[in-house]
């Protein structure tokens, strides 16, 4: 499983908090590529909703991973 910005990306307006099959059932009606599809699938599932993208690939970026001050923007 590996996953880029691109592919994460697909997941930005799932319905948060979701399952697992709900995550996937989301990733087929929104023509994700295959890719977002299998990575969904080999996650472990313990049955509990996902609060975001982070749970599933916790190297996704926030903004705190910015380094900018808005204040300048």
């Amino acid at each position: 499983m590996y996953w880029t910005l691109e592919l994460a990306s697909y997941l930005d307006d799932a319905p948060w908090p979701a399952t697992k099959d709900e995550l996937i059932d989301y990733a087929i009606r929104s023509g994700a590529p295959l890719e977002v599809i299998e990575n969904l699938q080999e996650i472990e599932d313990d049955g509990d909703p996902f609060e975001g993208i982070e749970e599933i690939w916790p190297d996704y970026p926030t903004n705190e991973d910015y380094f900018y001050n808005e204040d300048e923007l």
